[in-house]
């Protein structure tokens, strides 16, 4: 099955049907979100996912052209103050979405690993994600995936998982209790 599937990254002709198959998808994973607004990296996808020097969005789609499956990675953007970490190639790994049909096939794992061979190529230094409990399987997975855990909390009402590839260069203790004093 994963072997009739083409992992590609997402062009001028793909972006708006990609865009859409993202919106669609975030709407059916969380549907307490307010899907009126559009989150600020599918917003400014061009610049954010395609010209820029630290950063990718993929897709993968079956021989007859079917979209089943996507991953991006952005530049880290400091959103979580909490956070310090070491390093100027920060990036942010988002947007992971694999069709049920396709689960446990594979691919998710080779939309992990080719976007780790383009962040290898821009020289990426650490990779960082965060994901939810209720999204099922997806903390066993990213552990599969190598990331570990750095911090569970709650972040606007969820319970947030926030992991990294490389957690020597997170330092998350100090600045967390800090940050939690100040709220």
């Amino acid at each position: 099955m994963i072997n009739d599937i083409e992992i590609l990254p997402v062009g001028v002709r793909d972006r708006e049907e990609v865009i859409a198959y993202v919106l669609k998808t975030r709407e059916r994973l969380f549907p307490m979100l307010n899907h009126q607004v559009i989150p600020k990296d599918l917003e400014e996808f061009s610049s954010t996912y395609v010209h820029t020097n630290i950063g990718a969005f993929l897709q993968a789609r079956t021989k007859q052209g079917k979209l089943i499956g996507t991953i991006g990675m952005m530049a880290y953007d400091n959103r979580f103050p909490y956070f310090s970490f070491t390093g100027s190639k920060i990036v942010e790994v988002a947007r992971l979405y694999v069709e049920p049909d396709y689960r446990k096939s594979g691919l998710g794992t080779a939309l992990v690993q080719r976007l780790k061979t383009i962040g290898q190529q821009q020289g990426v230094e650490l990779l960082y994600l965060h994901t939810h409990p209720f999204l099922e399987g997806a903390y066993e997975f990213w552990l599969k995936q190598g990331f570990d855990l750095v911090l569970s909390c709650e972040e606007s009402g969820f319970e947030t998982l926030h992991m990294t590839l490389d957690k020597t260069k997170v330092i998350t203790t100090d600045t967390f209790s800090s940050f939690m004093e100040n709220r």
